[in-house]
Formats: structure tokens, sequence, C-alpha cells
């Protein structure tokens, strides 16, 4: 009645897909510590560590590209999305500081909603820089800071974005955009 041999070919698969997922899954935890840890050492400025971690990053993210090419379904998990966002957010983070430039999409490698996504993230992150900065009284980047922002939010109200995830993290450019403004009046009330 039933093709024994079929199922023992779809547990075989079952079974090879559940172990690419866990792998997946642990490997997506991999990039979002060592995506964070770049984060963290930009921050601090330690460029030497900064370049190591961005290495690690992408290496992790090349592996987790030949777990996806063996079952495709996994490019959508949750855990390997989040990751890649973060990888994004950190790559992105990482580049600005070093080269005063935002890369695209392409350059670092990843879809274009996860780059929105780690872009939209990325403002938070400039505004931790620029209140640092300003703490030192370096206006001229936090003014570099606030162009930055205020271009992302530019560039973002050109997409229709519904009800998602990116709609909402577009509601937090919006709202970096005016705590960096604030920052810059203030900054610029002081020096009068």
């Amino acid at each position: 009645m039933l093709d024994k041999k079929d199922f023992e070919d779809m547990r075989r698969e079952y079974h090879l897909n559940d172990s690419l997922r866990e792998e997946l899954i642990k490997k997506s935890r991999d990039l979002l510590k060592i995506s964070k840890q770049l984060i963290y050492a930009v921050h601090k400025n330690d460029m030497k560590n900064c370049a190591e971690y961005s290495k690690k990053a992408k290496k992790i993210l090349n592996e987790l590209r030949a777990i996806i090419k063996k079952s495709p379904a996994l490019e959508f998990s949750g855990a390997f999305r989040s990751a890649v966002e973060e990888f994004a957010e950190a790559q992105l983070y990482y580049n600005f500081i070093k080269t005063g430039k935002i890369p695209s999409h392409k350059a670092i490698g990843v879809d274009s909603e996860l780059y929105l996504l780690g872009l939209s993230d990325l403002t938070g992150e400039l505004i931790r820089k620029a209140v640092f900065l300003a703490g030192k009284g370096n206006i001229e980047d936090v003014l570099k800071i606030r162009d930055l922002i205020d271009g992302i939010y530019g560039e973002m109200i050109g997409f229709d974005l519904r009800s998602s995830e990116l709609r909402k993290k577009f509601d937090s450019i919006k709202y970096n955009l005016k705590k960096i403004e604030s920052i810059v009046l203030d900054l610029q009330i002081k020096k009068r």
C-alpha cells in the first residue's frame, strides 16, 4: 500500500533539513554576536579589532550561505534574517567610521530588505556616536552624522512602507533625526 522507500527518502531529507536548520541557527547566533562585537569595537575606536571582527563576520556569513544553498527555505528563517540585519548594521557603521561613506547593499552582500533594516538600525548607533562627540564639543562630526541621518531619512521616504517591520524601523529614523537635530541645536546654543 505505502511506498516504504519513499518514506525512507522523506525521513532522510527531513533529518538533513533539520540538521541544517540547527547548524544555521547556531551560526546565525555566531554572526549576531560577532556583529555586536564589531559595533562595540567601533564605538571604542578599536580599529584593529574592528578589522578582525569584520573579517570573521564575513566568513560566518559565507558559511551561512553555504548552508542555505543546501536548503534554500532556510533563507527565510528568523534567526538568519536577524543575524544578517545585525551584520548589515555593523558593516555599515564600521565602514562609515572608517571611510566616511556608506557602502551599497551589493557591496556588503546582503539583500535590499535586510540592508534597509540594518541601515535603519544604524541611525541609533550614529546617535550614540553623536552624543559622545557632542560631549567632546566636536560639532563638525556631529553635523556630518546629522547630514547622514537626514540623507537616510530622505531616501527612506521614497519607499511605500505599509505596516511591516521596515515601517517600524523607519519611524525610529524619524525619532533619531529629531534627536540629533536637538543635539545640534544644543551645541549651537552653547557655542554662542
